[in-house]
């Protein structure tokens, strides 16, 4: 793609200290409370049970936003932007926060879990697409290179810029489809992630055919990329999410595979994944309803501001790099705790895509509910539906991690299904369910449990929160 990024300042906080500081709001673990001496310490994950549990701590307002690289390999992601600083609020109103897209304030979304890996069926219909996508690239190179004359020539990069774009669309009435089918109940967790990062590998490889289109244009004689193609090939991008680049990599067997969060409504998406070998929380969301596909334009400046406005405390962080074209503009805050990625919609001049990648070290709105009991400190810091869960074991004593004990999650009431064991820190990472749940710790005999943990509220964007009379309802 040709570099048409331009670079505009948002509005940079930086405060001078020294030393390093945790971002306000990382996850403050509530005071341990003294226990009965009983096997099994519970607590209700707000009020104090009394009984030897933990007191929750209600003190949060925390907000997530964070970001995400889409995985696409892209090297058009504003990785030099301008220099940032080191943030240290001045009270509890100006704490750290990272906000979220998330599916319309007023829907009713079905949620769901499902674990992605190595799947020989699934790797060979990915396989089978991107084989078929490429076969038709080195086709169209083919016809190009062995056009008879300049014009001819021309005529033919033209064609194959238009069969992409009707090639997009296609991909966007795909998703769609899919997308609806599963928030009506047509389409199970498995499927629906089958056919999003099916979409995903078919559009990375229509941008690489531009890629090559682009090449092909600059050596002809007397001609130039036509404009569409930067807008295009940015719209392709829309289906290249960091989720979907996880699950693609687990179903490969690239990776061991992991937990995905699903969530959907009508014309809305929202995929997420706990990165463990990075220990990063990843999220990317779809809301087609913020997205004017026949729009007018938008410029690099206006899709900033847009993405200043929605994401204040994010942008405030680092400088933004915008790249696009006509009406859909790419912006990316690389931040110090990670990176926020937003695709602008010229028309509604929103955010209709959201990538973030945010470090779980440094994530700022965890609120905390500890429990001590049968030699066990737990505390899981936990946050919105669909976000982050950590839970870390120490021992009561002494306060040093406990590895290797198994940790279970009850969501609902339902069974107990294991998330796993700690690591070496005494921690297990998770993901939030929208409804309450309880985590288990055993290591037989002793066992401890944190009961009826909520999740916090979704810190939603400025211009995306349910208006007065829902929250009535």
């Amino acid at each position: 793609m040709k570099a048409l990024p331009v670079i505009v300042a948002l509005l940079m906080v930086v405060a001078p200290i020294a030393g390093a500081v945790a971002p306000a709001g990382a996850s403050i673990p509530a005071a341990e409370q003294p226990t009965d001496g009983s096997t099994v310490a519970q607590t209700d994950g707000g009020e104090s049970a009394g009984d030897g549990s933990a007191s929750a701590d209600d003190e949060d307002d925390g907000v997530n936003d964070g970001n995400g690289d889409d995985g696409s390999g892209d090297d058009e992601n504003g990785d030099d932007e301008g220099e940032g600083g080191t943030i240290e609020p001045a009270d509890a109103e100006d704490e750290l926060t990272f906000r979220v897209l998330s599916t319309p304030p007023d829907a009713d979304p079905r949620t769901g879990t499902t674990m992605h890996g190595a799947n020989i069926g699934t790797s060979l219909g990915l396989d089978v697409a991107d084989v078929d996508a490429a076969l038709e690239t080195e086709a169209v190179v083919r016809g190009i290179e062995n056009a008879d004359t300049s014009a001819d020539r021309q005529r033919r990069i033209l064609a194959a810029v238009n069969q992409v774009e009707q090639d997009e669309v296609s991909l966007h009435s795909r998703q769609l489809a899919a997308i609806n089918a599963h928030a009506a109940g047509d389409l199970s967790d498995r499927e629906l992630l089958d056919e999003l990062v099916t979409i995903a590998a078919v559009a990375s490889e229509y941008d690489e055919r531009l890629d090559v289109l682009d090449e092909l244009a600059d050596e002809t004689d007397g001609f130039s990329s036509p404009s569409r193609l930067d807008e295009l090939q940015v719209q392709l991008q829309v289906y290249e999410g960091p989720v979907r680049a996880e699950a693609l990599a687990a179903v490969r067997g690239e990776t061991g595979g992991s937990n995905i969060h699903i969530e959907t409504s009508d014309g809305a998406v929202v995929l997420a994944t706990v990165d463990e070998a990075e220990n990063r929380y990843v999220r990317e969301v779809v809301r087609d309803d913020r997205w004017d596909r026949g729009g007018g334009s938008v410029s690099s400046e206006d899709a900033i501001n847009v993405t200043a406005a929605s994401y204040p405390e994010t942008a405030a962080l680092r400088e933004a790099d915008a790249f696009g074209a006509g009406s859909v503009h790419r912006v990316t805050v690389a931040h110090d705790f990670g990176e926020l990625r937003t695709f602008v919609s010229g028309g509604t001049d929103q955010v209709f895509i959201e990538y973030q990648r945010i470090d779980l070290e440094t994530f700022p709105d965890f609120e905390s509910v500890s429990t001590t009991g049968d030699g066990f400190n737990v505390t899981v810091d936990r946050s919105y539906a669909g976000g982050p869960v950590v839970v870390s074991v120490t021992d009561a004593e002494d306060g040093t991690p406990i590895d290797g004990v198994t940790v279970t999650k009850s969501v609902g009431g339902g069974d107990s299904e294991a998330i796993g064991t700690t690591d070496a820190d005494g921690t297990i990472r998770t993901l939030s369910p929208a409804d309450s749940y309880r985590i288990t710790v055993v290591d037989e005999p002793r066992v401890a449990v944190v009961d009826g943990i909520t999740p916090t509220e979704t810190p939603r964007l400025v211009d995306d929160q349910p208006s007065e009379e829902s929250e009535t309802d």
